[in-house]
């Protein structure tokens, strides 16, 4: 069971990768790291504003504005962040639980 869960939070990694790391997205295009870092900044509001109006105005929430939809998503992002500077430097250092988990 712990295998498993370890696998889907590699795959989750994964995921976060081809949408927020900027080495895999369509951003890596751009030489300079504060632009790109300004651009994720970017699309990260613009996400969370619209997913702010889906929940408020579509899905009939109450009490769940734009600003929640801000904290929710720096909520999720955070950990989801943290684990992946954890699987970096893992992978940097060639971590034996990391080799077991990508087999």
């Amino acid at each position: 069971m712990k295998i498993k869960l370890l696998k889907l939070l590699a795959w989750v990694v994964d995921c976060w990768r081809v949408v927020m790391d900027n080495r895999y997205n369509p951003l890596r295009y751009i030489a300079d790291p504060s632009l790109q870092l300004y651009f994720t900044l970017v699309l990260f509001t613009m996400w969370s504003v619209y997913f702010g109006f889906v929940a408020a105005y579509y899905m009939g929430w109450l009490g769940y504005d734009i600003l929640t939809s801000i904290i929710i998503h720096i909520a999720v992002v955070l950990p989801v962040g943290f684990t992946n500077a954890i699987f970096i430097d893992a992978e940097r250092d060639g971590a034996k639980w990391l080799k077991k988990i990508k087999k």
